[in-house]
């Protein structure tokens, strides 16, 4: 189950959010033909768009 939330600046997870991400944490990946593994090649382009995109997001 996908759950969006909007958080604001400063804002802290609840208790709730904290306890779902922990039971998370637990369970393996599972990769599917909707989102399969990624290469490494493609973690290296993902990463650096991150990169980028953060770039501009702080200037």
């Amino acid at each position: 189950m996908t759950e969006t939330l909007t958080i604001k600046n400063g804002q802290k997870p609840t208790p709730e959010q904290l306890k779902e991400v922990e039971e998370a944490k637990k369970h393996p990946i599972t990769f599917d033909e909707d989102c399969p593994e990624l290469s490494p090649a493609m973690v290296k382009a993902f990463k650096s768009a991150v990169v980028q995109r953060n770039r501009k997001k702080n200037a």
